[in-house]
């Protein structure tokens, strides 16, 4: 049996989008890939997020906000940005390591967004929902999608 697939998504804070690919790759891909990820900051795991997560029946609950530089030492294969912010400002990374943009909306932007607009708790839990459901969708393309 060949090693996984190390893989590390990285965002901006690591609160969100990121965790939710991490977790669905644990959730989805644990055999053949082993998933990470990280921010270009910290802001913690999302509840929002969380609660989402859990209602698809993946537990993030065990997963925790890291930094980029964590990583420093670890040899990745893969590293996905999943926003903007983090494809723009992506580290350098040694060339055995691929690096791939696969962006998807902010929920917490999203549901802000809404609150200011008088959007119930639930309507603004949409937002996380829609991009849940669209990364498990990128997530189960994988390593395929990735070219490597």
């Amino acid at each position: 049996m060949s090693e996984p697939l190390k893989l590390l998504f990285l965002c901006t804070g690591n609160s969100c989008r990121s965790q939710m690919a991490e977790g669905w790759t644990r959730h989805l891909k644990g055999d053949s890939i082993e998933a990470f990820s990280a921010g270009v900051e910290t802001h913690g795991l999302n509840p929002h997020m969380v609660k989402v997560m859990a209602e698809a029946g993946v537990d993030v609950t065990s997963q925790k906000s890291e930094n980029i530089r964590d990583f420093a030492d670890t040899a990745l294969d893969v590293v996905v940005t999943v926003c903007g912010h983090a494809h723009e400002t992506c580290p350098i990374f040694p060339t055995n390591c691929q690096v791939a943009h696969a962006g998807f909306p902010d929920p917490p932007k999203m549901a802000k967004e809404l609150a200011e607009e008088g959007a119930s708790e639930e309507e603004q839990l949409t937002c996380y929902r829609q991009v849940r459901d669209e990364i498990r969708t990128y997530v189960e393309s994988l390593p395929e999608s990735l070219n490597l």
